[in-house]
């Protein structure tokens, strides 16, 4: 029994109080209380007796799991190919659609057997890692490889970074000793790691967050005279909203790249673990891991024979329930070439559940200087001139979370911001532009023909990286098909399914099929293929990353994945109904050039 900002009551109290007892067909009773009148809003309290109340079954939870409820989750949902495949043929069965007399009405026949389609294996790409190495180049097996005996090709310089504790768990000798194994495993890994930080480990209280990055910033300063190239944090495994606070203040206040590490990990170092820490701060320093050697080798179609810029692009909507908190978009676009390895994002605040991305192209008045062109992807290509000092001949823009009614409706759209966005740069500029939309939510699953045959299946017994589908299950006139780029871990894999809605650049099936597998295989966080191509990956992280800049205290509040997840209620927008969107913080300029969302 709760009782707000009064003293508890129970339930014998309550009914001598009332002289009533506690019914579910009764409406709890307020009581009125003296109050000033500045406080006049707040002169009811309400008795919440959980005797009273009852939570309705079967309502969807929208917040964070912790960990033993994520496994008990998981075992109920995860299934291996064999048993999903089973349970999806015994369900049509038990159901007998043949005999259900809508079906019958409107001509639909459902087949007891599942619809056998031909498939095809791209072969993994070839990677190539840094001379210095043993090995210097790899040839992934089965979607994955590791980092023994290589190095980063482009390991960044860490000379300036320091440590600050979160953890009140962690005693400074325990946070120094992970520290300096993370340094030494940058170090093997390629890149150049002062293993002292310029000030000593910072223990700090979560809820002084902002005060404490303020004191290394400046502390760190006053000792080199120069800002710190990392932070390294270290935060307690239920930190709430720490994180968020952590990387708002740091990418749209101080300027600061930064690292965050839970306690268990630091407790329970793991080669692994901080191999995968490694690899996310060379990316976010600014350098690569990874490149495809068919990319030095200047021998991939369509990409490599010209300037060729690669976008990915996502919005992220509000939890079902927000009516008034705004979506998020952001744009990525490869800042290399011919390596299309490194990503530079850019991110905005929209109007509520609007899928189309409204800062791609845009204009105002100043009154100055007249109509000004910007934008994200005009800044981007700006960005990528800069960094290559060509200007890109090829778009190939990857775009995720479109539902296919409203593939045109974002097509058109979107086509003409990008066409606006280049002419505003020079005129006549119009490069050609091959535009493709990523799908996930989708429940199509692909099952090898032979469970036992391990020459077509993967250890968990799903499909084997590269598969691709482009027939039968796909639009009998249009240009799309399902790919399956990682190997399984857990359950059953889903494809990712892409629809090529533009192509001026003369793409065929297997050429972009491979290209979109290839790139797969060039996600900077770990050495595995991913299952949806990284620039659209990377828009998501981004998106999801800039909901804490809207509101810190999302992360304590929320789901922790998938796009449409997250929530922002601290005045992130007017009133429902009105157009005006409050902007983001602004990214700092050294933010903005590396992969801050990794």
């Amino acid at each position: 029994m709760k009782r707000f900002a009064a003293n508890p009551m129970t339930t014998p109290e309550y009914d001598r109080w009332w002289d009533q007892r506690i019914n579910d067909n009764i409406p709890m009773k307020l009581k009125k209380r003296k109050v000033k009148p500045a406080n006049r809003k707040k002169n009811l309290e309400m008795l919440k007796i959980e005797k009273a109340c009852k939570i309705v079954e079967g309502q969807r939870y929208t917040k964070r799991l912790n960990e033993r409820q994520i496994t008990a989750l998981l075992k109920v949902t995860c299934q291996r190919p064999r048993d999903r495949e089973n349970d999806i043929l015994q369900t049509v069965q038990h159901n007998a659609y043949d005999q259900d007399p809508y079906a019958k009405e409107f001509g639909i026949k459902i087949s007891e057997k599942l619809a056998s389609v031909e498939a095809r294996i791209l072969p993994a790409p070839w990677l190539k890692y840094h001379e210095t190495g043993k090995e210097k180049d790899c040839l992934p097996q089965v979607g994955q490889w590791n980092m023994m005996n290589k190095k980063m090709i482009n390991g960044m310089t860490v000379s300036r970074w320091a440590c600050i504790n979160f953890s009140r768990s962690v005693q400074e000798s325990v946070a120094r000793g992970f520290c300096n194994e993370l340094a030494q495993m940058c170090q093997v890994s390629g890149m150049e790691f002062n293993p002292e930080p310029v000030i000593p480990i910072y223990t700090a209280r979560p809820e002084q967050v902002e005060k404490a990055l303020k004191h290394v910033y400046h502390a760190s300063m006053k000792t080199k005279g120069k800002e710190l190239e990392l932070l390294l944090a270290i935060l307690p495994d239920n930190n709430g909203s720490l994180y968020g606070d952590l990387k708002r203040i740091c990418e749209t206040d101080l300027g600061l790249i930064s690292q965050c590490c839970l306690t268990k990990h630091v407790f329970k170092i793991s080669k692994q673990y901080l191999a995968n820490v490694a690899l996310k701060i060379n990316v976010k320093m600014g350098g690569r891991n990874t490149v495809l050697l068919d990319a030095i080798s200047c021998r991939i179609p369509l990409v490599s024979d010209i300037p060729t810029i690669i976008f990915g692009a996502d919005v992220t909507h509000p939890e079902n329930g927000e009516d008034s908190s705004p979506s998020i978009a952001a744009v990525v676009a490869s800042q290399d070439w011919p390596e299309v390895t490194k990503y530079a994002g850019l991110v905005c605040a929209q109007a509520h559940r609007q899928e189309l991305i409204q800062d791609l192209y845009k204009t105002w008045h100043d009154p100055v200087r007249g109509t000004v062109s910007g934008g994200m992807i005009r800044d981007l290509l700006i960005s990528f001139r800069k960094a290559t000092g060509q200007k890109p001949l090829r778009i190939i823009f990857y775009r995720d979370g479109v539902s296919e009614g409203q593939f045109y409706q974002v097509l058109l759209y979107e086509l003409d911001a990008i066409r606006k966005a280049c002419a505003s740069l020079e005129p006549n500029y119009q490069p050609l532009v091959t535009f493709i939309v990523v799908q996930k939510r989708h429940h199509t699953r692909l099952f090898a023909h032979n469970h036992r045959d391990r020459s077509s299946t993967d250890k968990s017994g799903n499909i084997l990286p590269g598969t691709v589908v482009d027939s039968k299950i796909c639009h009998p006139s249009e240009f799309d098909f399902y790919l399956c780029s990682h190997a399984g871990i857990q359950g059953t894999s889903r494809p990712a399914h892409y629809h090529v809605l533009w192509d001026e650049n003369n793409f065929t099936a297997d050429g972009i099929q491979s290209l979109t597998n290839n790139l797969c295989y060039t996600y900077a966080r770990c050495t595995r293929s991913v299952s949806v191509v990284p620039p659209a990956y990377y828009a998501h992280l981004a998106a999801f990353r800039a909901r804490f800049y809207l509101e810190p205290e999302m992360q304590d509040n929320n789901s922790s994945t998938g796009a449409g997840s997250g929530q922002a209620k601290g005045g992130g927008t007017k009133a429902a109904g009105e157009s005006g969107v409050r902007p983001l913080p602004a990214l700092k300029e050294n933010v903005k050039r590396v992969m801050f969302y990794c």
